[in-house]
């Protein structure tokens, strides 16, 4: 009994925290091309999502989509992000990008191969380019943190890819933890330390989907 109380208490505060984030007022932001979306609350629907095709994918084979790489741009405004993403001399992508106001930039469908991951390893599986969606996120959280609109913006992007393709919550993972599984199991091949978003504000999106999760009367387990 006492243990089921426990847990109560538990899902209640869980709540409590989620319904503390979707109050809080955002500062309207203007982005370029954009029509604002008019919200008085953060919300985990309505954002503006336009496509944005890149020509760095590969064109042999589809994506299996078993897992999720969350990634920071590094870059200082959306626009060089873009730039960077759809250049073909870089020859990297991604399948979306989520601007500090929720606004997404749509890549590429699921189902296609994107290059966002690198040397990576996903539970013993390399090449996690083939098997992952990647999620580049405006910014750079060594500097500044997820913003709630960005946090909101990735559920609601992620969660009927999450349904469809019955992706587990210990899937969601970040390119640091995918290449530093790499390197654990190549130690002698050359393959740099990549910090690509904070384990900090990792925790506080996995946090923040799980709780959402939790509202939707959906069994959040840990990782």
């Amino acid at each position: 009994m006492v243990i089921f109380l426990l847990l109560l208490v538990v899902m209640a505060v869980a709540i409590g925290v989620a319904v503390w984030i979707i109050v809080q007022q955002p500062q309207t932001q203007e982005t370029h091309n954009k029509v604002p979306v008019q919200h008085s609350y953060v919300k985990i629907s309505g954002f503006d999502e336009k496509r944005y095709p890149t020509p760095n994918y590969d064109r042999t084979r589809k994506n299996e989509v078993v897992g999720i790489v969350l990634h920071h741009t590094g870059e200082p405004t959306v626009e060089e992000s873009l730039e960077i993403l759809t250049s073909p001399e870089r020859k990297v992508s991604t399948h979306v990008v989520i601007d500090t106001d929720g606004t997404r930039y749509v890549m590429a469908d699921p189902d296609v191969v994107t290059f966002h991951a690198g040397l990576s390893m996903l539970f013993g599986r390399e090449h996690c380019n083939y098997c992952t969606i990647g999620i580049e996120f405006q910014g750079n959280t060594l500097v500044a943190p997820l913003t709630n609109e960005q946090i909101a913006s990735a559920i609601e992007y992620l969660m009927p890819i999450i349904e469809a393709y019955k992706i587990p919550l210990n899937h969601i993972v970040t390119h640091e933890m995918v290449r530093n599984a790499y390197r654990a199991q190549y130690p002698d091949k050359r393959c740099d330390i990549k910090v690509d978003i904070t384990p900090h504000e990792y925790a506080h999106f996995m946090g923040t989907l799980c709780t959402y999760l939790l509202i939707k009367d959906k069994i959040c387990k840990p990782a």
